[in-house]
């Protein structure tokens, strides 16, 4: 795949934006839904955009951030962990010595897509959870509908396998493979013909082809989906090591709060200040750690590749080396959903033990492949997770709007404004000029040892291509 550098990836993530409100945290009454609306990020690259409408209507009544915390006391583990969605971590993987027995009873295969292997892993790994497998269709209806389970559970888009076979039928036990490994096995038990204008509507905002999840629904999925219960065989093998949810619970501190920071592109010196300073968030207890979770799998076609990130994560693991963060790579295959994407990634964050969820402006977001367009409004993502945060038992974490200046390095950008200090900013086009020419690139932009991993990538590219 070829390494390329988007000008939204990459522009701008330092100059200064619009604030959001402050935070105003409420938590539903009886009949109420849950509303937390907090301040933007300015990191583009790192976090992206969003919109939908309220699932609930109901009233809302206010109360402070300790109110949730209390909640979510109530729902620690044994481990003193954060308890997963639905009180319950999934594991789908069979035991070594019953594996053959599955395999020999399947009676059909597929052969999974980049995509389907990240639902597969993630649903064998209980990153999914409460899912026990691929949605039937009563739930993949009523979570394109109302973005819940027919359980009345919270969940952010739909998890099904796509076929265009017309032999597979419900009842049948189907063999999954990828790139020739047996990973899992399914047990059909429904199978239909999905309304893809509504699904895209409804869980996107749009039905139009000039959003990518739109164009994957339409052009790369089959024509029917099918649902049913899973077995797992053997994890996808990765280039870069994806821990399981319970092997990164284990390395969280008991009691503590646990901030996830989602991001699909290389991190520099902006986004690290970010999750840096939400570690000292209002809401946020002394001794919370941060779990820098990137995801790793299929996004947008002219996204950095996966392997390529994974690398700028781990020179900047081992430069940072510090002992507040964690570190895991996320198998997920990004939707750019928008609000329902931010619910899907706080579910999934979750369910790896986390307590709170940085969100910043144009979370999960995209634009249109014709207009350049917006999809999403700049908070839309934002509003929908704090619609959610109560229910969901986890907090979003207010995020800084943050510029470089000359005179006092990083401060948010309403302190550079009112001192009239100097602000200096990097454009998309100008970085991948400079990373292409051999141009010194500011230390206060990005970390030399990610600027040399992305060089090293741009130059195996330009020999590919010679």
């Amino acid at each position: 795949m070829a390494l390329r550098f988007t000008q939204r990836a990459q522009a701008g993530v330092l100059s200064g934006r619009q604030q959001a409100p402050a935070p105003v945290v409420r938590v539903p009454s009886a009949t109420g839904a849950a509303r937390c609306n907090i301040s933007q990020m300015a990191a583009s690259g790192a976090m992206e955009s969003c919109s939908s409408s309220r699932a609930n209507q109901a009233t809302v009544v206010r109360c402070s951030a300790a109110a949730v915390q209390a909640v979510q006391q109530q729902h620690r583990t044994a481990e003193g962990l954060q308890a997963p969605h639905g009180d319950k971590l999934v594991n789908l993987m069979v035991p070594a010595e019953q594996r053959q027995a599955v395999i020999d009873s399947c009676t059909k295969t597929i052969e999974c897509s980049d995509r389907n292997a990240c639902d597969v892993e993630l649903l064998c790994v209980g990153g999914f959870s409460p899912l026990e497998g691929f949605m039937n269709q009563a739930d993949y209806d009523s979570v394109v509908a109302n973005m819940r389970l027919t359980s009345g559970l919270l969940f952010g888009l739909p998890i099904v396998l796509d076929t265009n076979s017309e032999d597979v039928a419900p009842g049948d036990k189907v063999l999954l493979t990828y790139q020739g490994t047996a990973i899992a096995a399914v047990t059909i038990d429904s199978k239909w013909s999905p309304n893809k204008p509504l699904e895209c509507l409804k869980c996107y905002g749009t039905s139009s082809l000039e959003h990518p999840a739109v164009q994957m629904v339409a052009m790369e999925r089959g024509k029917y989906y099918m649902g049913g219960s899973v077995q797992g065989l053997e994890l996808p093998s990765r280039v870069f090591p994806c821990a399981t949810p319970a092997e990164v619970r284990a390395t969280l501190p008991a009691n503590a709060d646990v901030l996830a920071f989602q991001c699909r592109n290389p991190i520099h010196r902006a986004h690290y200040e970010l999750f840096i300073r939400a570690l000292d968030a209002p809401n946020v207890q002394e001794g919370a750690v941060c779990l820098v979770h990137p995801t790793c799998g299929p996004t947008q076609d002219d996204d950095i590749p996966g392997v390529v990130r994974y690398r700028t994560y781990e020179v900047l693991k081992a430069e940072a080396a510090n002992p507040r963060l964690r570190w895991a790579y996320l198998p997920y295959s990004m939707h750019m959903a928008g609000p329902r994407e931010a619910i899907q990634h706080m579910i999934i964050r979750k369910n790896y033990g986390c307590t709170h969820f940085i969100i910043g402006r144009d979370m999960a977001g995209c634009k249109s492949t014709l207009s350049g367009e917006d999809f999403y409004g700049a908070y839309d993502a934002q509003n929908l997770a704090g619609d959610n945060a109560a229910e969901l038992g986890m907090q979003t974490v207010p995020s800084l709007n943050i510029a470089y200046t000359e005179e006092q390095g990083y401060v948010t950008a309403d302190v550079a404004k009112e001192q009239g200090l100097t602000t200096l900013s990097l454009s998309g086009t100008k970085f991948r000029q400079m990373l292409r020419g051999g141009g010194d690139i500011p230390e206060w932009f990005a970390f030399k040892s990610v600027v040399e991993v992305l060089r090293a990538a741009v130059k195996e590219e330009e020999e590919a291509n010679n």
